[in-house]
């Protein structure tokens, strides 16, 4: 198969023939139809992630059709189209896995960082962390959701019945979370850099009732805050809203 590898050197993939990867027990193999590019894989082509697999796959954005099976696979069959997140693997028996938050787990597997991800051909994954897709959604539409549009659900989700949430950091997560949350009727305020029009603008035209700097108040208190910019002197700000 062809795939694009991160030797750990140089931010530049090299393209690179490679044997079709084998299903584990647990696993799928999955022939990828598309694989979104996240700011993540950014992080691990300039360093900023310090311990990659080497060589590396990248991509954990991955839409594809399982192959095969592992041994002991269920729920799935050849032919069916799956999503694969970020999150590739957790260990089942630490207190976060215990307690239903896997993705605190002390000793995770992550999709294009410690495992191979999909820029390539084919790929495997855990098949306890992969997704069946809705056909209405074409594979380009359904990859940014494995990861931008998990990420936001879930911080949305955290927000209970909240009415009026305030988003900070208006990018990929965000402005998915934000056409989510004006569909079920809830009140958007969008946060960005100060100064930033362009994605105040964006903002507004995806629902916004009111867009500004993260240096502003809002024009009314806050029911919840969600927080995707990586900014830790938002937390009290926001909080405090």
């Amino acid at each position: 198969m062809r795939a694009m590898l991160f030797d750990g050197t140089s931010p530049r993939l090299r393209e690179a023939d490679l044997p079709d990867p084998v299903p584990a027990a647990g696993e799928l193999l999955i022939d990828v139809h598309a694989c979104g590019v996240c700011r993540t894989d950014l992080h691990v082509v300039d360093g900023d992630l310090t311990q990659p697999k080497r060589p590396l796959i990248p991509g954990h954005e991955i839409v594809g059709t399982v192959a095969a099976l592992g041994a002991g696979v269920t729920g799935f069959a050849p032919g069916h189209r799956v999503g694969v997140p970020w999150l590739g693997h957790t260990c089942g028996h630490c207190r976060f896995c215990q307690r239903g938050r896997e993705n605190l787990c002390d000793a995770p597997g992550f999709t294009g960082y410690t495992i191979d991800g999909g820029y390539a051909q084919r790929t495997v994954a855990d098949a306890h962390y992969c997704f069946h897709l809705p056909r209405q959604y074409s594979d380009v539409e359904a990859a940014p959701l494995l990861c931008a549009g998990l990420i936001g659900y879930r911080t949305l989700a955290l927000a209970g019945v909240a009415p009026c949430i305030g988003i900070y950091g208006f990018g990929a997560a965000a402005h998915i979370v934000a056409q989510i949350a004006r569909h079920q009727g809830r009140m958007v305020y969008a946060f960005t850099r100060p100064g930033d029009h362009d994605a105040q603008r964006f903002a507004r035209r995806l629902g916004a009732a009111w867009a500004g700097g993260s240096d502003e108040a809002p024009p009314e208190p806050l029911d919840a805050a969600l927080l995707f910019a990586p900014v830790g002197a938002l937390v009290p700000a926001a909080t405090s809203e």
